[in-house]
């Protein structure tokens, strides 16, 4: 078959998710941590279908998060996960099973899940309300996060990236840098945008380290996250407000 010789462009990603996920597994973390999860495992088949449905084409735009929420990605697989919308909007509503070693305070319950990702509401909120229709955005963008990899101490609380050791985050930022760097190569984005500051650097060191040759603009919006008093203050508006300023919106 002709798909066999020249494999699509997510035929082609997903298999970069599969190796992603290879480097991932059995990577060991200290204390604080002691629970990890990866819903590009458990989560696959709709993390799958986002690719399948949205990875195709060259995009104007694609916006780079840091790692999976505990209420939106780490439940269903799509980044930014917001469970709603990603179920009404994008129309992504797949088997989600159970992590290797679930925390009993962090259970995963897939669309089943009833709290809301407050990151994930306000960012495909502000893109649903510009688009209606998800395929008009994902037509010129694309949204990913950077890791996979969700990191919880034992009495549950969430741990980001940035508060794991240089040395246990190395092999995982470059398993991630070099994942984002063939999603680059693949989807040829004009705009390179970090949703935070954390997002931004990953995106520039991938350019330095895999694809120095490669013409982008790079950016960045505000972060989302209710642990921001900037996000809190109106996020759909400085978000609005910072993609115009970079002539990636028209006002």
């Amino acid at each position: 078959m002709i798909s066999d010789i020249f494999p699509s462009m997510s035929e082609i990603l997903i298999k970069a998710a599969t190796e992603l996920n290879e480097q991932l597994d059995g990577l060991q973390f200290s204390e604080p941590v002691t629970h990890v999860y990866n819903p590009l495992v458990y989560a696959w088949d709709n993390y799958q279908t986002y690719l399948q449905r949205f990875a195709q084409g060259s995009k104007k735009v694609l916006f780079l998060g840091m790692n999976p929420g505990p209420w939106g990605m780490a439940q269903v697989g799509i980044p930014f996960g917001e469970v709603s919308l990603v179920k009404n909007w994008m129309g992504i509503c797949g088997a989600v099973n159970k992590p290797k070693n679930e925390h009993p305070k962090r259970p995963i319950t897939g669309f089943d899940c009833t709290r809301s990702e407050v990151s994930g509401k306000r960012l495909w909120g502000l893109f649903s309300e510009v688009y209606p229709d998800a395929n008009d955005f994902f037509t010129h963008h694309y949204v990913h996060n950077f890791c996979p990899l969700v990191w919880m101490a034992d009495t549950g609380r969430n741990i980001t990236p940035d508060k794991l050791s240089k040395s246990e985050m190395q092999p995982v930022e470059a398993a991630c840098r070099q994942h984002l760097a063939k999603l680059i190569e693949q989807l040829q984005p004009e705009f390179l945008i970090g949703v935070g500051a954390f997002a931004e650097k990953q995106l520039k060191n991938t350019l330095k380290e895999h694809l120095p040759e490669y013409k982008a603009t790079l950016g960045r919006i505000l972060h989302p996250s209710p642990a921001s008093p900037a996000a809190n203050r109106g996020w759909p508006e400085a978000a609005t407000a910072q993609l115009i300023e970079q002539g990636i919106w028209s006002s």
